[in-house]
């Protein structure tokens, strides 16, 4: 059976910059932000953690050369993980995605793509515990499967809240993300660059499902407005208290919310 890690505890790397740093970087259950000026190695950092995780399969035989997790529990051999970068670069294979969906012309755009599909898959879920909660038979059955559904409700509030100083709101009656603004039906393409974002971001944390798992980001401040910003961290652990946040910044708005004794120099965690 795969054990799942429920955070990482430490990350040390050997080979930072041709093997001449080595990192050592111990971190906090929930939030964790990294900063520093521009080339010090804040992206290489979370790429070469995050380039290991994504061969699959047990993490320790996977990890780069050099780079190694340590984990709580200890003898997990798995971690869930999600990553947002802050790039919306146009998608390359621009003609193999027209295929997928002809409204699709940006990463940002694909990943959001991908993201419906987990939704649909966690709408799918939540409802078979709801089903399964309702016909147990106890006394408080009712009241458990309203509380199943709390994060999808709170997540269409958050977005709608966010969305509201340009008439957007989420259809409540589709499957699928919609949105209607002043009479017309918008999908998600149809966003602006920091409302795909900010959409991208609390999706990936929504169909994660209340599991223990960590999402990197890389700089997602780029695209989003200043108010954004600042509620950023907050709106994460309210939609998934069980995630671990491990994210670079330049942005002195994510922090201000009461963060600021989390964040950690890149030069505080290198010895040369």
């Amino acid at each position: 059976m795969q054990k799942y890690a429920d955070y990482i505890e430490q990350i040390e790397i050997d080979s930072l910059w041709g093997g001449r740093k080595h990192i050592l970087w111990n971190l906090d259950r929930q939030v964790n932000i990294l900063s520093g000026m521009n080339g010090v190695g804040k992206s290489t950092i979370i790429n070469k953690v995050v380039k290991g995780l994504a061969q699959g399969g047990e993490f320790p035989s996977h990890m780069l050369k050099g780079v190694r997790l340590k984990v709580y529990p200890e003898d997990a051999k798995w971690i869930r993980y999600d990553i947002i970068r802050s790039l919306d670069s146009p998608v390359l294979d621009l003609e193999t995605m027209t295929h997928v969906d002809t409204r699709i012309s940006s990463a940002l755009d694909f990943q959001l793509y991908q993201l419906q599909r987990k939704y649909l898959d966690y709408q799918v879920n939540i409802g078979n515990r709801i089903i399964e909660t309702l016909q147990s038979g106890t006394p408080d059955a009712a009241e458990k499967a309203q509380q199943i559904s709390i994060p999808k409700r709170r997540f269409q509030d958050i977005v709608d809240e966010l969305f509201r100083d340009t008439g957007k709101q989420i259809i409540r009656t589709e499957n699928e993300i919609r949105f209607a603004q002043i009479g017309e039906s918008l999908v998600p393409y149809q966003l602006s660059s920091g409302e795909k974002q900010m959409l991208a971001i609390l999706l990936t944390v929504l169909v994660e499902d209340n599991q223990n798992y960590v999402l990197f980001m890389d700089e997602p401040e780029v695209s989003l407005h200043v108010d954004w910003q600042q509620q950023l961290i907050d709106l994460l652990l309210e939609l998934n208290p069980n995630v671990q946040i491990i994210l670079t910044t330049h942005s002195p708005a994510v922090i201000m919310n009461g963060w600021v004794d989390h964040v950690t120099e890149v030069s505080d965690i290198t010895d040369k």
